[in-house]
Order: structure tokens, then sequence, then C-alpha cells
């Protein structure tokens, strides 16, 4: 049994003012698009985390006592949080995916847009282990993306022999390729606007919920809108890239790595794609 004479004098010293310098780290670190270099008190609270252990345990335990994970502490990222499942702090994908879309296929593209961006935006394990690292992605390029990936699908299960309409329940990149390549890439409301149903219409709602959430910033217009990746998404996609979906997507060889940038490959000319896909990510 401890007693007050086992505690040492650090941990005896833990005030009041520690403790709401603890939360206040925590609460700059649920702020997601705010950065250290913006704010004074952040870096100062940055500084202290990572040069003064007891306080760093302190602020990590006030995290953990919200059901939050720190994914890492410092200038680049601030304080990096990732929800645990059972966090009041927890936006799980489901509930993006229904308010992003009513129907149940519709939400399956929506993460499928979701996993797509991971992947251009960090296509070799050393852009993930590289924090001088920047993916770029463009919402044309993502489409472009997918569809040659669906393309690649076809061919393998035609080689196989197998059934190239699968069942819309069946797992893996299989059950999501020919809803895919079925639905229209803009399409168009009366007034010209692109339809939220439609591919780059979902591409571009999963990047904007990205952004809101402080994990792609937005650089142009270009080619539907052009996005750069952040140190906070960079951790993000650490967790994500031992995922199955994601070696699946990868390993379809749709994104060939060569001089240390990647590309899309060639578009296949007999399908036609969207205009001006332009370069979905690559080293800034």
């Amino acid at each position: 049994m401890t007693t007050p004479q086992d505690e040492s004098p650090r941990a005896s010293a833990v005030t009041p003012a520690d403790v709401a310098d603890a939360a206040r780290l925590v609460s700059f670190g649920l702020q997601a698009k705010l950065l250290p270099a913006r704010d004074a008190e952040y870096t100062e609270l940055v500084r202290r985390h990572r040069e003064d252990p007891p306080f760093a345990r302190l602020a990590d335990a006030v995290a953990a006592g919200l059901g939050l994970v720190v994914l890492e502490v410092s200038v680049r990222a601030g304080m990096a949080l990732a929800a645990a499942e059972d966090s009041v702090f927890a936006v799980k994908m489901g509930d993006y995916s229904r308010r992003a879309a009513s129907e149940t296929t519709d939400r399956f593209l929506h993460g499928l847009a979701h996993l797509a961006v991971a992947a251009l935006a960090f296509p070799r394990p050393e852009d993930l282990a590289d924090e001088g690292y920047l993916g770029r992605v463009t919402v044309n390029g993502v489409d472009a993306f997918v569809r040659q990936a669906c393309r690649r699908l076809e061919e393998q299960a035609e080689q196989a022999g197998d059934n190239t309409d699968p069942a819309s329940d069946a797992p893996g990149l299989e059950a999501a390729w020919r809803v895919w390549a079925r639905r229209s890439t803009t399409g168009a409301t009366k007034d010209a606007r692109r339809l939220a149903g439609s591919t780059i219409g979902i591409t571009g709602k999963a990047v904007a919920f990205l952004v809101d959430s402080g994990f792609l910033q937005k650089t142009s217009d270009d080619a539907g809108g052009t996005y750069r990746t952040t140190a906070r998404y960079q951790l993000q996609v650490r967790d994500l890239a031992g995922s199955a979906a994601m070696a699946e997507l990868l390993d379809l060889g749709v994104v060939p790595v060569t001089d240390g940038t990647a590309t899309l490959l060639p578009a296949d000319r007999s399908e036609e794609l969207v205009a001006d896909a332009g370069l979905p990510f690559h080293s800034l």
C-alpha cells in the first residue's frame, strides 16, 4: 500500500494550475485546424509537454480520461489526437456517411473515396515515415484513380473467370468497383451544379470533411479542387495503412512509383475519364 512518504516530490507537486494547463493543451488539440505556430500559448504548452515529463504524463492522462489517444505532440502537428470508438469526441465514418448520403450504396462509395484519398496521398511506407513529406490530391484525380482501379479489378475478375457483377454486399473492393464505374462522373442539376450522388460529388464531400477535420488544406480550385495533406492526416493514415482494404487498393498497381514521385497510370482511352484530372499528389 502506497503511503504519502512513498510519493515522489514531483508527483505530489502537481497543482490545480498544472491540471488546468494540461486540459488547456488537450483543448487546443481538439481544435483540428489550429497549429502551435498560430498561437503562442499553444506553442508554450507543446514545448512544456516535450520538455517536462510529469506535465506530459498529466496531459496524456487528461486526454485518456476523455477517450482520446495522443498520436503525437510536436510543433508541426500540435497535440494530434484520435478518439477511441467509445469517446464522446469520436466522429465515426458511419455517422459521417449517414449525414452525407441516404442510400446505403452511396455510403459505401463515400468510404471508398476516403480510402482512395489516403492511398493517393501516401502511396509508399516511406511517405508516412517522412515528416517532411506533403501529399497532394485533387478531386478529379481521386475520381480518375478510382475508375482506373475499377478497370483493374474488372480485368482481374475476367482473367480469373469470376462473376464480374458481384453482389452489392460482397466484401472487399470488388463490391464497389462496378457501382462506382456505373455512377455518373459529374451529372448535373438544372442549374448546372454537379450532382451530390455523382462520383465527383461524393469525392468533393469526402475531401471537404477532411478539410473540416484538419487533415487536408485547400490550395486551389484546379482539377475540381487541389488539396495538400497535413501532419495530422499523415498520423491518421499511418493507422489506416495496415488495413486490408488499403493494401488491396495499393496492390492493384494503379499508382506506380519510380523516382520518388508517383502518378496515375496512363489513362485508358477506351473510357472517358474526368477532364483535367491532374496529378493526384506529389511531394512538395
